[in-house]
């Protein structure tokens, strides 16, 4: 039979609610007095009673806890002390600051980015005006859920490195694309790079935006042809600047030289099997490095063939020579044009003449001129550099192309 508890009993437990519930009303307090105007408290009565506060926080139930984050959101500026112990909290005490705080510097969120995980990074992530410092300590973990949340973010700001951080981590992983295209950080060099591993829609996204005109450069430049022509284009950097800007694609010293094959003679030869004999000779016509025609014409996709007959001028059937020398199926199973060459097909219709010259000169010339660390990295794909003859970009470069174009 149960017996009545006795008072003594009834004593601890009597206790321990007057105590909880005497915490509860004192933490409640401290709140209220770290909040007060400046006009009640001034900085190191707060200051003090933060440093209170947090003692008492470390001992006290996460709901409480979560109550004291959600009083003090509102607040325009929150003690130091109390801002680093919250947001290294469990998840669900962290984001009563992390979504409601208006105001959190970026020694607090760079604090609770490296010292928490994945969940808070979300969270920062999702806050609006993330900085450009804030952005790239988020990137350093590759963590594909907070860069979605990041890059979908209008509010964030990406510093140049940040994003050349994001295309280097499209190359492994390609969720990532779609909402990097559409951030206004994006720049040519960068886009032009992810086009190599890019699916057949983001390369026509890339085309479409990015593939612009240079009749604004070549305004601008008309009239220097001729003072650099004067000069025998001695200079190295003007001269390779012109190159990029000019009308004509194909190759001058080519077009000089009479013992030099034709563009199209020369493609006409490749539709019997396009060595990397040939391939170097059609890059040396086309005004482009040969490391750069060989990466055009190992591309599974097949884009860049169109990007370059419609760049240099040449007719659509070379895109046919060039695909038969490549040994690639021409039609279906039903005799119809392969869905792939129907693609490149496409490619080249929309593309004006003087838009896929900007493209093909970006690749010309970004693979050696703009490549930065991190897009090294992403186009070596695990290669191992080997000091020579090329610089570092160029051997970069090299190590894109397949086994059997390789340097």
């Amino acid at each position: 039979m149960n017996l009545p508890q006795s008072p003594t009993d009834l004593e601890p437990s009597r206790e321990a609610a007057l105590a909880s519930r005497a915490r509860g009303i004192l933490l409640r307090r401290l709140a209220d007095v770290v909040c007060l105007p400046t006009s009640r408290v001034n900085v190191f009565e707060r200051a003090m009673t933060a440093d209170l506060l947090v003692d008492m926080l470390r001992e006290a139930e996460p709901a409480e806890r979560k109550k004291v984050a959600a009083r003090l959101s509102g607040m325009i500026e929150i003690p130091a002390s109390l801002v680093g112990f919250l947001l290294r909290d469990e998840v669900d005490v962290a984001e009563e600051l992390l979504i409601n705080a208006a105001v959190l510097s970026d020694a607090d969120l760079l604090d609770c980015a490296r010292m928490t995980g994945l969940e808070h990074r979300r969270l920062i992530a999702l806050r609006s005006g993330v900085s450009e410092v804030v952005c790239d300590v988020l990137i350093e973990f590759g963590e594909i859920l907070v860069l979605e949340c990041l890059l979908k973010n209008n509010d964030a700001r990406f510093s140049t490195g940040g994003i050349e951080a994001v295309v280097a981590l499209t190359r492994g992983d390609t969720r990532l694309t779609s909402a990097l295209l559409k951030r206004p950080e994006l720049r040519p060099a960068h886009a032009y790079m992810l086009f190599w591993w890019a699916d057949a829609e983001t390369r026509n996204v890339i085309l479409r935006r990015f593939a612009v005109s240079r009749e604004i450069l070549q305004d601008a430049a008309s009239d220097i042809f001729a003072m650099a022509a004067e000069e025998n284009w001695q200079d190295p950097v003007s001269r390779k600047a012109l190159q990029f800007i000019e009308r004509r694609q194909r190759s001058r010293l080519a077009s000089e030289d009479e013992a030099a094959k034709s563009l199209e003679d020369a493609v006409t030869g490749a539709q019997h099997g396009l060595t990397p004999e040939i391939a170097e000779e059609i890059s040396y016509l086309s005004g482009i490095k040969p490391m750069i025609g060989a990466r055009i014409f190992t591309d599974p996709g097949g884009e860049p063939i169109a990007v370059l007959c419609k760049a240099t001028g040449l007719p659509k059937q070379a895109i046919r020579a060039l695909w038969r020398g490549l040994k690639r199926s021409e039609v279906d199973g039903e005799g119809r044009t392969s869905p792939a060459l129907e693609r490149v097909m496409i490619v080249y219709d929309m593309i004006a003449v003087d838009r896929a010259q900007t493209v093909l000169r970006y690749w010309n010339w970004s693979m050696t001129s703009v490549l930065t660390p991190a897009l090294v990295r992403a186009v070596r794909n695990d290669g191992e550099f080997t000091p020579g003859e090329y610089s570092d970009p160029e051997w970069a470069a090299m190590l894109t192309l397949s086994k059997d174009f390789d340097r």
